[in-house]
Formats: structure tokens, C-alpha cells, sequence
């Protein structure tokens, strides 16, 4: 009797897309749910700042009332007059502070790996606790200027923090701690991407480390400094938590930005159609930073593609 062998047909194989099914449900359906939030509510947002809407939503149609009511306020004007201060020193001394720290580990120092999680440990703690810290770093009757008088030097001064001239810089100095280990990081990254055989021939050629660094190193650099830039201006455009829990936009309304006029016409004069104006004017002033990024880094995926 011969020994049959049974073959069994084989499953049929699962078309692609079945079988990347599970990948994008994972990727897509939230990333699409989060879409529509952000679209939905920005689309209502805009709507209810062409309505006189107060302390409820209702409608009718103002045109820019609103938008001319908050922009003529004596609080916006500062908060912008503010946010070009603030935004412009932070992004610089950020980018400062960040490369001075990425070109220091950059040497290979003993320790670095402890330097670096020193340099970055501010990114893991939130603004609140950031503002909340320096603000007690900075009150002249606890911190700083406490410490230098009980140590004898009783002339010593260091109020800024109840200084209207100088308190945006009390606001300058918390956020540059806070986010000046991100611009090391991706500085780091960038100076350890650079080719070691173009520093090497531009040693043999005679060019020292100034020359270098100028002629090689930082035009190479370009890129990340541009992103880093841009991440740094979206931040100093939405500040909130920082400088409410670091001055509340005092003394007076000297530290006003502008998401602190959003939410004090929102919140706490109960004017929703002129906060929904000023968040719109934010979202604006955002979208005048991100669209010239997002142009800028689509001719450059061109030119890679068709380089």
C-alpha cells in the first residue's frame, strides 16, 4: 500500500495594505482625530471673534470690532512691544548658550555624559515649576538679593523682578535656563554629523580652530540653527505658564505677552469675541514664523530629490 501524501493548499497571500492595516489604525486615526480638533476649534475660535460674544458665545456678526478694539488696547500694544523683546533676546541668547555648550562637550571632556544630562534636565521640568523656582530665586526679600545682604554685602541690588523696566528680563533669563540644553542637543548632533576629513584637510592645510569653526563648522550648521530658531520663536509666542507663574505680567502689566491678554480678556472680564480676536492675532504673528519655514524646508527636500 503506498503512503499517500495530502498537500495542503496554501493560504492566499494578504494584500499590502491588509496586512499594514494595524500600523496605520495606530498612526493615522489619532493623528486624523487630532487634526480635526485643531481645525475645528480654530475654525470656531475665528467665528466667534467676528461675534459680540461676552461671557457666552452668541450670534451676529461685528466684523473687526474686535479686532480693533484689541489691537488698539493699551495691553496688546505692550504685550507685543514685549513679545518683540522677549522673542528676540531669548531666541539669541538661546542660540548662544546652546552652541557655547554644544562646542564645550563637543571636545570630549571628561564628565560629559554627566554635563550633558545637567544640561538638559531643565527641559524635563514644566514652566510652572521653572517660573515657580525663579521666582523665588528673584524676590529681593528671598532669593538672591536676601542671600548677598546676609553675607555682608548690604549694598548689593538685584530687584528686577519688581522693576518695570526690568522685569521682561527676569522672564529672558528663566526661559534661556529652561531651553537652552534643547538648542545643545541638536547643536551637539549637528558638530558631530560634520566630516571629520574636511577638518582634518583644512588642519593640514594650516587653518586653526577659530578658522575652522567660522569656515567650516558653523556654515554647516545653518540648518539646525534655522530650526532651532524657529522652535525657539513658536515657544516665545506662546508663552503663558512661565510668565504667569513667574510675575502674573507684572509689576503692573509690564511682563504682559500676548497669550496673557488672551486669557485675561477670556477668563477674567468675560469678553470671549475680543480674546477669540487675540488668539487669532497670535495664531497670525505664529503663522507669519511657521509658513516661511515650512516654504524653506520644501525647496530644500526638492533640491535633495533632484539633486
Amino acid at each position: 500500500m503506498s503512503n499517500a501524501v495530502s498537500i495542503r493548499p496554501g493560504r492566499p497571500a494578504l494584500p499590502e495594505w491588509v496586512r499594514r492595516l494595524p500600523e496605520y489604525l495606530m498612526i493615522w486615526v489619532p493623528l486624523l482625530l487630532s487634526a480635526a480638533h485643531l481645525v475645528s476649534f480654530s475654525l470656531w475660535t475665528i467665528w466667534i471673534s467676528f461675534t459680540p460674544s461676552t461671557l457666552i458665545p452668541v450670534s451676529g456678526w461685528v466684523g473687526l470690532r474686535n479686532y480693533s478694539a484689541v489691537a488698539a488696547s493699551r495691553n496688546w500694544q505692550i504685550a507685543f512691544d514685549n513679545l518683540l523683546l522677549f522673542g528676540s533676546a531669548f531666541v539669541l541668547l538661546s542660540l548662544v548658550t546652546g552652541l557655547a555648550l554644544a562646542i564645550l562637550l563637543d571636545q570630549r571632556i571628561r564628565g560629559e555624559n554627566l554635563l550633558r544630562s545637567i544640561f538638559l534636565y531643565p527641559l524635563a521640568v514644566s514652566f510652572v515649576v521653572t517660573g515657580t523656582v525663579w521666582s523665588w530665586l528673584l524676590n529681593p526679600g528671598l532669593g538672591i538679593q536676601k542671600l548677598v545682604h546676609d553675607l555682608g554685602w548690604t549694598s548689593f541690588k538685584f530687584d528686577w523682578l519688581i522693576d518695570r523696566d526690568m522685569a521682561i528680563w527676569t522672564i529672558v533669563i528663566a526661559a534661556i535656563w529652561q531651553s537652552s540644553g534643547f538648542a545643545m542637543a541638536l547643536f551637539l548632533a549637528g558638530l558631530r554629523s560634520v566630516d571629520t576629513d574636511i577638518i582634518k584637510a583644512a588642519q593640514i592645510d594650516g587653518a586653526g580652530p577659530i578658522r575652522i569653526y567660522r569656515r567650516i563648522i558653523l556654515p554647516s550648521l545653518w540648518p539646525i540653527t534655522i530650526t532651532v530658531v524657529v522652535i525657539q520663536l513658536q515657544f516665545a509666542i506662546s508663552t503663558f505658564d512661565l510668565v504667569r507663574a513667574l510675575t502674573n505680567g507684572g509689576p503692573g502689566i509690564a511682563t504682559q505677552l500676548p497669550a496673557l491678554v488672551v486669557y485675561d480678556l477670556m477668563f477674567q472680564r468675560s469678553l470671549l469675541g475680543r480674546g477669540a480676536a487675540a488668539a487669532v492675532l497670535m495664531l497670525l504673528i505664529l503663522l507669519a514664523v511657521l509658513l516661511p519655514y515650512a516654504a524653506w524646508r520644501y525647496v530644500q527636500r526638492r533640491r535633495a530629490a533632484h539633486a
